[in-house]
């Protein structure tokens, strides 16, 4: 039987550009997102120029519940997923006491609950064939957690731990979850209110596709974690030696926004 690698959030940004990226490599994929017209169109053109299985399914995985019907419908399709990316993800900017509540609970949803649902159904399948791939897209906010940011820090912060603790249960099992963690991207993932932020002006967002290309890359050979961008390392490392109360102004004073 073939098999496939299964994407979530394909329809734009990272998810978009790995499958590009894969289907270039000749590997079969299954594209989940919300959009319709986005997927059909990206699975015609990824079948006529590369010649491989594409299959879509649309769901939208701030409901928790559609993971377990995402699950169930690749399933019923009979297909053997080898590898799963867990990209789709959102984020909110803006003082905790304004945000939304209804959409702080569907990035929660949406960032780890279907995370760990899709991970749970599809790492059982590869234990038992002994082989499989994980990787579940985190967020330089993983080691810099951000004023602000407050819930979706704390979102990609559980994906980074939850991603490196069943990394360690499964050693020796042959199948490997790893994280990608990126800076700033140039998506649709930042509003208006986000983009005048300081630290948009001093870290500027790099094209999906250097993202994408570092996370086939992990995707299909690395093991642990990539964090993408020399620059985001150093500032992935800076609460090591910074204390933690002069880490937070510094954070927060990023996080505002530029006067205009």
């Amino acid at each position: 039987m073939k098999e496939y690698i299964l994407i979530t959030g394909a329809s734009s940004g990272i998810g978009y550009e790995m499958a590009i990226q894969l289907a270039e490599q000749k590997k079969n994929l299954i594209l989940v997102a919300r959009s319709q017209d986005k997927l059909r169109k990206l699975t015609a053109e990824l079948k006529a120029i590369y010649g491989i299985s594409v299959e879509y399914i649309i769901k939208d995985l701030s409901v928790a519940e559609n993971a377990f019907a995402l699950y169930d419908e690749i399933q019923k399709r009979n297909l053997i997923v080898t590898a799963l990316v867990n990209n789709a993800g959102v984020g909110t900017y803006g003082e905790f006491t304004k945000t939304s509540m209804d959409e702080e609970l569907k990035m929660i949803n949406l960032n780890i609950s279907s995370l760990v649902i899709l991970s749970k159904l599809f790492v059982k399948e590869m234990v038992a064939r002994k082989s499989g791939r994980i990787m579940n897209i985190a967020s330089l906010m993983a080691f810099l957690p951000f004023p602000y940011y407050s819930v979706y820090s704390a979102t990609k912060s559980f994906v980074l731990a939850f991603t490196e603790t069943l990394a360690a249960e499964l050693e020796g099992t042959g199948v490997v979850v790893t994280a990608l963690c990126p800076g700033p991207i140039d998506t649709g993932f930042y509003n208006e209110d986000m983009l005048k932020t300081k630290m948009i002006k001093s870290n500027k967002p790099v094209h999906p596709e250097e993202v994408a290309e570092a996370g086939v890359k992990l995707l299909l050979h690395g093991k642990g974690k990539k964090i993408v961008g020399s620059m985001n390392w150093f500032l992935s490392n800076l609460p090591r030696i910074t204390p933690d109360f002069f880490m937070m102004k510094i954070k927060k004073s990023l996080a505002g926004q530029n006067e205009q």
